[in-house]
């Protein structure tokens, strides 16, 4: 792997030899939240609508007459730009990353703003995104990352195409970018076509910490759902802290691991409560979130509480043996191989770890603190952060 700069962007190259696409990625770090919730997807779903130069139609015919991904999506703390291309047509892809970069239009706002009301509307219809909105917007409550769909909904008639403008200028030249390649190519073109973009900044990021949290339940009745559907989760560290390798096992342990979870074990096969049953390890900058999820009959929902928490008592007071430790890691690690095979998952991987403020090979570490985590590390873990303060959602019928 070869470290390099232009523009003051932290960049990286890895060669995979006689691999015929190449996979880039670059990512721009939000200094600042949005003014109000739903700007900044807006302002994502309109990138690829346009250019100075091109029609949106004319881009998705380039791409589509080339075999060209170019995608852009909007995370929770950085915009993303991926492509994925052929090598012989890097240099093409190149040229129409750096039109989408440096000339956006934004000609479609209104159109785009109707149709993301339109989508959001119709996915909150699901009882099982509506539950997890209603978490999101509880545990990060008056804070950027708890910007839900219905927060959205609330608030995106007040952006206009103004806002939108300011806030991708304000992106583009007040942010810390970090770029990574993988692939066969010649990396060094990259500077040819991006070196218009403005300069990498280390600048003060504004967005707070999250509040902390108390034990609170929320819940909301829905007419027409034919289950009831629960979230309870905790405000946890998140990736760099000495505990996130611990917390990343205790995940594939209580239920990301499928059907070798204890969750699933415990309460689905033992005592039939659960369609879905799992548990999600979800990490932003400055906060992440440990959740527990169940889809169970609404007459079995003070029994799945009292399941988590019988789950959660287990693991916080018996000491796990080395054979389940032993086991998650190897999932875990495979996981983590899994999800590294393509060049251009090598290269999100590589560009999501420099943007977090890693080194672009942080995997490697991480898989090291991994295979060193006791049994009492699990159990110390445990006690520290499942607590008494915690939130938990419900709907029902």
């Amino acid at each position: 792997m070869k470290t390099f700069k232009f523009n003051n962007i932290e960049s990286c190259y890895k060669q995979n030899k006689d691999t015929p696409r190449v996979g880039l990625v670059l990512n721009f770090l939000i200094e600042n939240a949005e003014k109000y919730a739903g700007e900044y997807s807006l302002m994502n779903r309109l990138l690829l609508k346009g250019t100075s130069k091109y029609k949106a139609e004319e881009i998705a015919n380039i791409l589509d007459n080339n075999a060209i991904e170019l995608y852009t999506e909007m995370k929770s703390d950085f915009l993303k730009f991926k492509l994925i291309c052929l090598n012989e047509d890097f240099e093409l892809a190149l040229s129409i990353l750096k039109e989408i970069i440096l000339e956006p239009s934004f000609e479609e706002f209104e159109k785009e703003k109707q149709k993301l009301k339109g989508e959001l509307t119709a996915e909150l219809d699901s009882a099982k995104v509506k539950v997890s909105d209603l978490f999101t917007k509880t545990i990060y409550k008056d804070h950027f990352y708890g910007h839900s769909y219905t927060k959205i909904l609330e608030e995106i008639d007040n952006v206009t195409k103004e806002d939108i403008i300011i806030a991708y200028e304000n992106i583009q030249k007040n942010s810390k970018k970090t770029l990574s390649i993988v692939g066969d190519v010649d990396y060094k073109i990259v500077e040819k076509y991006l070196s218009n973009i403005p300069y990498s900044r280390n600048t003060e990021n504004l967005i707070p910490n999250p509040n902390g949290i108390k034990q609170e339940k929320v819940e909301i009745k829905k007419d027409d759902a034919n289950q009831a559907q629960i979230l309870q989760g905790w405000l946890v560290p998140t990736i760099g802290h000495k505990d996130y390798p611990t917390i990343m096992l205790l995940n594939v342990i209580l239920g990301a691991s499928g059907l070798s979870s204890r969750l699933f074990l415990e309460l689905r096969e033992k005592k039939g409560l659960a369609y879905t049953v799992r548990s999600a390890y979800e990490t932003h900058l400055k906060s992440a979130v440990f959740s527990i999820y169940i889809g169970t009959e609404p007459s079995n929902i003070e029994t799945s509480i009292k399941g988590f928490k019988e789950e959660i008592e287990k693991i916080k007071n018996i000491l796990i043996s080395e054979e389940e430790l032993e086991n998650a890691k190897n999932n875990l690690i495979g996981k983590q191989q899994f999800l590294s095979e393509t060049n251009s998952q090598q290269a999100n991987m590589m560009a999501y770890y420099s943007i977090m403020g890693k080194p672009f090979d942080y995997r490697n570490t991480i898989i090291k603190q991994i295979r060193a985590v006791t049994p009492e590390q699990i159990k110390d873990c445990a006690n520290r952060y499942f607590t008494e303060d915690y939130v938990i959602a419900i709907i029902k019928p």
